[in-house]
């Protein structure tokens, strides 16, 4: 029989818990589940007010794997959903994880959390510029590190300030908080730090996609703002060989970073960094610290 447990008044039904769905280190279904139960308030507060779109690995991650931005079938009727149309159905919905209950019956589907640069009920009204750090072999994370670090000190020159977090797999993220402002002008923006970064690291950085630029490079990709766009929500898990989570650091980190291992972190590593260092996000969440594109 799948046990149901009671989650702030909401039945869910738990199903496979002694799964592993990591087999690498045995890390299984309910694991997942008690590893969002405890970073639910960190993670709740970055993505309650944001569509929220899935990427499932319900066999692990060398299962099938496949993104959705609908509601599951037999999504519960208390769950949250926001309009979010689009060109090929502007009736469309998607689910909001706005509570503990939507959260722990969203990680029962074993799910990757993706969310866009804006809020549920203002498509395309950007809050935040996203930056995804993305190294070309032999180049690492400690690459990457090199380029955040450039990024952050161009960012701050314009009055912007920028949070670093791990991708959960090879790269880094670098999020700034902002007043609303279209998508568009963010992508703009983001594209035009991309390419100055490109002139200024000749050696390390580039902004355009073409793989056969990218080797021993960190790729910046700018394109993430886009509307349509969505990146890994901090604290998620990555479908990858580990529990690996897209973690946020310290720019001490950053600084630090000398081996890929450095900025490796898994499930089990979260509790203690947030008890030791609270949410190395939270800058995002302080509106008073938005800031304006130049």
């Amino acid at each position: 029989m799948t046990p149901i447990t009671l989650v702030e008044g909401r039945r869910i039904s738990l199903s496979n818990l002694d799964k592993v769905l990591y087999p690498e280190t045995g890390f299984t279904k309910g694991e997942v589940l008690h590893y969002y139960a405890t970073v639910a308030g960190s993670l709740l507060a970055h993505i309650h007010d944001r569509p929220v779109s899935f990427l499932r690995y319900p066999d692990g991650p060398d299962g099938q794997l496949f993104f959705t931005k609908n509601p599951p079938p037999g999504t519960p009727t208390w769950v949250k959903t926001t309009p979010v149309p689009r060109s090929e159905d502007l009736r469309a919905e998607q689910v909001v994880v706005a509570d503990l209950p939507t959260l722990m019956w969203a990680a029962n589907l074993v799910v990757e959390f993706h969310t866009p640069q804006w809020p549920a009920g203002a498509p395309a009204l950007a809050d935040r510029l996203i930056l995804d750090l993305d190294p070309g072999a032999p180049a690492s994370v400690v690459e990457c590190s090199a380029a955040a670090l450039w990024l952050r000190d161009r960012l701050a020159a314009d009055g912007l300030h920028a949070c670093a977090k791990t991708s959960g797999s090879k790269g880094l993220h670098l999020a700034v908080l902002l007043e609303p402002t279209p998508s568009e002008h963010v992508s703009a923006y983001a594209k035009t730090l991309a390419q100055e970064a490109e002139r200024e690291l000749p050696e390390l950085v580039v902004h355009r996609m073409t793989k056969a630029l990218r080797p021993g490079k960190v790729f910046v990709d700018h394109s993430q703002n886009a509307a349509a766009k969505t990146t890994a929500a901090p604290y998620t898990l990555r479908a990858r060989t580990l529990p690996t989570v897209s973690t946020p650091l310290s720019w001490a980190e950053v600084e630090a970073c000398r081996t890929p291992s450095d900025l490796v972190f898994v499930a089990d590593d979260i509790a203690p960094r947030l008890a030791r260092d609270g949410d190395l996000f939270g800058p995002l969440l302080d509106p008073s610290l938005a800031g304006r594109l130049p």
